[in-house]
């Protein structure tokens, strides 16, 4: 009986939670980007006075916004598509292999997530000068690749750690080719893990902020960049929720897209779970 009065009461303090957490912060959020520019809205107002799009048409119309998004979602397949690739060959080692020093070597990998964005951002600035790197475009494809490669490999790791021993020596017994024994045993078991380093890295690359500035301001911007603007010296709290709405919402629906496909009946053929 205690263990069935329990679990309401958790559920309902998780609910609850969510609420607090993300309901009312995108609830804010919508109400701000819709606040009419001639009727401010301020205390002691419990909402709005006035809602409209016309926050929305402004910053479409006055601003590099477009421009900003299609860098953005220009950066961000090829960022991701370039971790995974150099992330591949250094996941299978710590994922296959053991070697003396292993332990090292992957606490190594993750250094950039520990370090303060801003740093690495001048720093890399710096080195990409000094390599003749001008184009401020590939300079941070470079920089965001470099940044968000330990997502990669540590999730990559996993995956590979993960094949069955047996499947490989099978595949090999009967005469496989390399190519045959990576498609039978490899990558029924990598491609969940292949999948969440893409879209990590991806929704990453969307995100960042320092290195973009550093590298890209002020030719080219992307959507962190307008937004932090408005959070900034010109702090206009109404417009920094458009740009806001903008940069997360793809990001969460891309989230609840690839849980929905891991959970999904096809997600056997699909994710590549056996």
């Amino acid at each position: 009986m205690s263990r069935k009065r329990l679990n309401p009461i958790l559920v309902t303090l998780v609910a609850i939670v969510m609420l607090v957490w993300l309901a009312m912060p995108f609830g804010m959020a919508i109400l701000w980007s819709l606040v009419d520019p001639d009727k401010a809205w301020s205390y002691p107002d419990l909402f709005p006075m006035k809602l409209s799009l016309r926050r929305w048409i402004e910053m479409w119309e006055t601003t590099n916004l477009a421009g900003a998004i299609g860098n953005s979602y220009m950066l961000a397949p090829i960022v991701a598509i370039s971790a995974l690739l150099l992330a591949m060959p250094t996941a299978f080692a710590f994922g296959r292999l053991e070697f003396r020093g292993k332990a090292i070597a992957q606490f190594i990998s993750l250094l950039p997530l520990v370090l303060p964005g801003f740093v690495i951002a001048l720093f890399f600035t710096a080195l990409l000068y000094r390599l003749g790197v001008y184009n401020k475009f590939v300079g941070i494809v470079i920089g965001h690749t470099v940044l968000f490669l330990p997502y990669a490999i540590r999730i990559l790791s996993v995956s590979f750690s993960q094949v069955r021993q047996d499947l490989i020596d099978a595949a090999r017994d009967l005469g496989a080719s390399h190519y045959a024994r990576f498609a039978a045993a490899y990558l029924p078991v990598l491609k969940p893990g292949i999948l969440a380093a893409l879209l990590i890295v991806f929704i990453q690359s969307i995100e960042e902020f320092a290195l973009a500035f550093v590298l890209g301001a002020p030719d080219f911007t992307t959507v962190p960049t307008i937004l932090y603007s408005y959070l900034g010296y010109n702090f206009i709290r109404p417009n920094a929720a458009v740009v806001s709405l903008i940069l997360v919402v793809p990001n969460v629906i891309l989230m609840l897209l690839f849980e929905h496909l891991l959970k999904s009946e096809g997600a056997v053929t699909v994710g590549g779970k056996g």
